[in-house]
């Protein structure tokens, strides 16, 4: 699999090296005054400075959810979903949605869980039932 690069706004970097390198537990790559990269799973992902553009509206229904629209994340497996949603509630994280499974008995089954960053991101946690069916109809 090739690694996907993402880019997104943050309003301060210490809190996002805080949240995306201590909670979250991405290594720390390149950085600079104005952005951070990130090792999200193998993924590149880039915190930049920009205060005041993380808004996180607007939201779409899935499975009777208020899913934000913009939104990243990643598919683990399914033990370290669990293992992830238990530290984030350990940690206090406040959920957008709390972990949970989706799509119960449908090809599409899965575990989900959304919350936000420090400046106000949304993030999306999942780990398929059958993960070969990530991109089932």
């Amino acid at each position: 699999m090739h690694p996907f690069h993402l880019a997104f706004p943050v309003d301060d970097l210490h809190k996002a090296r805080e949240f995306y390198g201590g909670l979250l537990g991405c290594p720390e790559g390149r950085s600079s005054d104005e952005w951070i990269d990130f090792n999200l799973f193998g993924h590149q992902i880039v915190a930049h400075l920009a205060k005041g553009d993380s808004a996180h509206e607007p939201h779409n229904e899935v499975d009777g959810k208020q899913v934000p629209v913009r939104h990243f994340g990643i598919v683990l497996s399914m033990p370290e979903w669990q293992a992830m949603a238990d530290k984030l509630t350990a940690a206090g994280v406040e959920f957008v949605i709390e972990p949970y499974i989706r799509f119960k008995g449908e090809v599409g089954e899965q575990a989900t869980m959304f919350f936000l960053d420090p400046s106000g991101n949304a993030i999306e946690f999942k780990a398929m039932a059958h993960p070969d069916r990530l991109f089932a109809k």
